[in-house]
């Protein structure tokens, strides 16, 4: 029989109640296993209703403008009144204290007010890849609440900003001109994985600066392979402070929608995000499992301890802890 608290989120989630949502995520991103459950029968019930939302993926170093793009973009796309926009922001999480700071909503006061729009700011936490924990799941929870454009906005804190482009539609990388971004500064990987890049803080006498960046990138982008999809992604450059430039990257967006819905690589696409969301589930409770098996624990602080004193190499003593967690002799 399901929990009482589930029928309770599932209405609220289903109602799109804001505040019913931030709960449904909260429940989810808990790492106390006895919500474990309880998050599962969650999810299970709004799967049905998790789909049809176009979601995008926003990375770029800190500094690029991310949360200024979004709530500025996110404004142009509420003028179409059948729009609902959800926002997960990824903070990074201190290493030291453990600690984010969660300012999101605070960076996009003007969007976080209007009441079509939903901003989920989560640590980080040790997951590498600038995505939190249970981002994957809180999209879905944001599909099912009735949000039809979801973005994903990355920690930027480096080149590893490579996990959100397995739980999107639209990956944008937003690059600077003039501050390291240029294509010497950018690792080739995560190009290679844009559907769009857009130059920001084109305004004033960045202008011409933007325009060679923009240029530039265009250039390169001749010279790599061919996208799966078939599309040529285009570079933008763009203002969050005058607004140019943002319409031409929604519509780009849209038209980026429309093509691989029509070609079918849209859901070729989802079904492989679904495929792979499997594999890494398996792996996290596989690895958790081991952790937590008491035959491992009886031998993994001796292997630990030889391992560090050169007694061993990491592989023999992986091999050794797995075999006491397969019980082989």
């Amino acid at each position: 029989m399901r929990d009482r608290n589930v029928d309770v989120l599932l209405e609220g989630v289903r109602s799109g109640d804001r505040a019913a949502l931030g709960r449904a995520i909260t429940l989810i991103e808990s790492t106390r296993e006895a919500d474990r459950s309880t998050a599962q029968d969650l999810l299970g019930a709004l799967l049905p209703r998790s789909e049809g939302a176009l979601r995008v993926g926003i990375t770029g170093v800190p500094g690029v403008g991310k949360s200024t793009f979004i709530e500025v973009l996110g404004g142009r796309i509420l003028e179409d009144d059948e729009r609902r926009v959800a926002v997960l922001a990824v903070d990074p999480t201190s290493t030291r204290s453990g600690g984010s700071i969660l300012g999101d909503k605070t960076r996009m006061r003007r969007l976080a007010g209007d009441p079509r729009v939903f901003i989920r700011p989560s640590p980080s936490g040790p997951i590498a890849g600038g995505v939190a924990r249970r981002t994957r799941e809180a999209l879905l929870v944001c599909e099912a609440a009735g949000y039809d454009t979801i973005f994903v906005e990355t920690v930027g804190v480096g080149q590893a900003e490579t996990a959100v482009h397995g739980m999107v539609d639209y990956f944008l990388l937003l690059v600077l001109a003039g501050a390291g971004d240029e294509l010497q500064g950018i690792k080739r990987g995560i190009v290679e994985m844009a559907d769009g890049i857009a130059v920001t803080k084109a305004e004033g006498d960045n202008q011409a600066a933007a325009e060679a960046a923009r240029r530039a990138f265009q250039s390169a982008l001749q010279l790599f392979p061919p996208m799966p999809s078939g599309w040529e992604p285009p570079v933008h450059t763009c203002s969050a402070m005058t607004g140019a430039g943002l319409d031409e990257i929604w519509e780009s967006i849209l038209e980026y929608e429309r093509q691989t819905r029509s070609s079918g690589y849209f859901e070729a696409r989802r079904r492989q995000q679904a495929r792979n969301w499997l594999h890494e589930t398996l792996d996290e409770r596989l690895i958790a499992a081991l952790h937590a098996d008491p035959d491992v624990s009886d031998v993994l602080a001796d292997y630990e301890a030889r391992v560090i004193n050169g007694e061993l190499t990491a592989a023999a003593a992986a091999d050794a802890i797995l075999a006491a967690y397969r019980r082989l002799p």
